[in-house]
């Protein structure tokens, strides 16, 4: 099937043929029809499978199909909220608006409303009058209290990557959120998994949506050249730069534990010559647009980076994924490696495996349904005896959490 059949007008056609689109995944092609049909969605597909396509189109083709109607042209109103998890997602999916209407006379106004940017410009932008609003939560809530935003006229209810959202106290927020829109909207739900959590969340969204769940996303897990690499922890790094040099990647995404080793190996590895940054959420806003566009551009060829980048960040053409040190869960261990082998293309994701890491791995292969030999490089072998560790009781710090603060809010509430 092609786009053309899916019921979307020339413009749009037109824009996905100029930006390389040629025929739809799954997920499109399965959601564009139903949001057209005016359907409540909750899908599910794996990482890199083309989501956000999915519902920037209907939008896009419901508000080029109003537009023509107009005779006269009014200010603005909001008639699309998309939230997303993070400011990078936010920003990219408000790029996928701007790309697909690039044909349209009357093209729509996106505004991005994310932290980390000037909140008096994006006021300003908001009262001149917009279509479209992509934001993360906690920077909508800050306009929502000051009262400058007007969400009563909304048409589409947009949650991208939605399950990443519960490790942010988002169900306070969303239902915080909830009060300032008209119920009589379209909600829409797109998201790699749906945890018990994550449903009853959508449950307080919509009651009618149609599920379109695309395929368990351990599938996609198995379509990537998985390694495990087994070293001590101390030779990681040492081991990391002797596989870049016996390898021909062009584009290596390095996931980390912690923004200060990010930024520590980073800069050992320009020392020794390599094109290395860290990306993570203490930089300036302004420095992570930078250093991604930078990366997507080839200007950098190894990226350090935290769990920030693991989840609906779209950089074609990373040649391989190492998990230098392992992510907390399975769900996460599919969402980092995801970020190669995109768009039909090969590539590989290796994970170092140290001498406390072998039962933490074990679970992660048992979940995502795969078992990996554990591979020795020569120079590079694991010294010392595999340590077997308990589980430890999480230790809170003395100031409270952003989530322990939602929900006192909440009880006082």
């Amino acid at each position: 099937m092609s786009f053309s059949n899916l019921g979307l007008n020339q413009r749009i056609n037109k824009a996905l043929k100029e930006n390389t689109y040629k025929n739809p995944t799954s997920i499109q092609e399965k959601v564009i029809p139903l949001i057209l049909q005016k359907k409540d969605i909750m899908a599910k597909a794996q990482t890199g499978s083309g989501k956000t396509a999915s519902f920037v189109l209907p939008i896009l083709e419901f508000f080029f199909n109003k537009n023509e109607e107009k005779k006269e042209k009014t200010k603005a109103k909001i008639s699309t909220l998309v939230l997303t998890p993070t400011r990078e997602l936010a920003l990219q999916v408000s790029k996928a608006f701007g790309d697909f209407s690039i044909n349209f006379e009357n093209k729509p106004k996106t505004v991005t409303i994310i932290g980390g940017e000037s909140l008096t410009q994006q006021l300003l932008d908001i009262q001149k009058g917009c279509d479209i609003v992509v934001a993360t939560t906690g920077r909508l809530l800050d306009i929502l209290d000051k009262k400058q935003i007007n969400l009563s006229n909304i048409e589409f209810f947009v949650l991208d990557e939605a399950d990443k959202m519960l490790d942010l106290g988002f169900e306070v927020e969303l239902e915080e959120l909830l009060k300032s829109l008209p119920k009589n909207r379209q909600n829409l739900l797109f998201s790699a998994t749906y945890p018990q959590k994550m449903l009853n969340i959508a449950s307080k969204i919509t009651t009618k949506a149609l599920e379109v769940f695309i395929e368990d996303e351990t599938q996609t897990v198995q379509t990537i050249n998985q390694r495990a690499i087994t070293v001590n922890k101390e030779n990681r790094s040492a081991l990391l730069r002797y596989l870049i040099q016996n390898n021909d990647w062009e584009q290596i995404l390095v996931f980390m534990a912690n923004k200060r080793s990010c930024d520590n190996i980073s800069f050992k590895f320009r020392k020794y010559g390599l094109n290395a940054e860290s990306f993570h959420g203490d930089l300036l806003q302004d420095e992570r647009n930078d250093t991604l566009e930078d990366f997507k551009n080839k200007k950098i060829n190894i990226l350090f980076c935290t769990d920030i980048a693991a989840r609906g960040l779209h950089i074609d053409d990373i040649s391989c994924v190492i998990n230098f040190d392992l992510p907390r869960s399975p769900a996460d261990y599919v969402h980092r490696i995801g970020r190669t082998g995109r768009a039909g293309k090969s590539g590989d994701a290796i994970s170092f495996i140290g001498l406390e890491d072998f039962e933490h791995f074990l679970l992660i292969e048992k979940r995502c349904e795969i078992k990996l030999e554990k591979e020795q490089i020569k120079g590079f072998e694991l010294i010392g005896e595999v340590i077997k560790q308990k589980g430890k009781e999480p230790i809170k710090g003395k100031r409270k959490s952003k989530k322990d603060k939602l929900r006192e809010q909440a009880l006082k509430d």
